[in-house]
C-alpha cells in the first residue's frame, strides 16, 4: 500500500470515527433521565418545585422552551451580594428574549428574615424561590456559594458556574449562549 493509500485509509477511518460519536450521540439527555452524580454541562436540568416569598409556585419544568439561570445563593454570602446587581442587570435587558432567572435562596441555611430586606434593597425584580429543605441544594450538590447554573431552552445546562461574583461579561457571555 502507497503513502498516499494509507493517508486517505486513515483519513476515511478518522471521518467514519467522528461521524459515528456525533451520530451516536443523546442530544436530549434522556440517557440519564436527569440522574447524573452531579448536575453539569451537557446533561438535563434535574426539576424542582419550590415557593418564592410571596407563596407563588415555581416549577423548572414548566419552564421548558426559556433559557433558565438557576442561582443558589444566600443573604450572608459576600460573592452572593456582589453578583446581584449584575444579574439584576442582565434579566432586565435580555428577559424579553425569554430569559428566566431563579434565585434560589438557601433558606435552611440563612436567616428568613432578611430575604426580603435583602431583595428590597437590592431592588430585585426576578423570582426569589426558598429552599427551605435544602432539596434544591441537595440535587444540585451545591457546595459552594453562589452557583449559578445556565440552562437552555431544551432543559440542559450549558455552563456551571460555582462561587463568585460573576462579572457582567461572563453573564452575558453564558446568557446569550442559552438563549441562543
Amino acid at each position: 500500500m502507497s503513502q498516499t493509500q494509507r493517508i486517505i485509509l486513515y483519513i476515511l477511518m478518522l471521518i467514519a470515527g467522528a461521524s459515528w460519536i456525533l451520530l451516536s450521540t443523546d442530544s436530549s439527555g434522556a440517557s440519564t433521565s436527569g440522574s447524573i452524580p452531579a448536575p453539569q454541562s451537557g446533561f438535563a436540568a434535574p426539576d424542582f418545585t419550590l415557593q418564592t416569598t410571596d407563596g407563588q409556585t415555581f416549577a423548572l419544568s414548566n419552564l421548558q422552551g426559556q433559557a433558565v439561570l438557576v442561582n443558589v445563593w444566600a443573604t450572608w454570602c459576600p460573592p452572593c451580594r456582589a453578583e446581584m446587581p449584575s444579574i439584576e442587570k442582565m434579566y432586565q435587558e435580555y428577559k424579553a428574549q425569554g430569559l428566566v432567572v431563579l434565585a434560589v435562596n438557601s433558606t435552611f441555611q440563612d436567616e428568613p428574615l432578611a430575604i426580603v430586606p435583602f431583595v428590597e434593597q437590592h431592588k430585585l425584580t426576578f423570582p426569589i424561590l426558598l429552599d427551605e429543605q435544602g432539596s434544591v441544594s441537595s440535587l444540585y450538590q451545591v457546595r459552594a456559594l453562589p452557583s449559578s447554573f445556565f440552562i437552555d431552552r431544551k432543559g440542559m445546562i450549558k455552563e456551571v458556574v460555582i462561587g463568585g461574583p460573576m462579572s457582567e461579561a461572563l453573564l452575558r457571555t453564558y446568557i446569550e449562549e442559552i438563549i441562543r
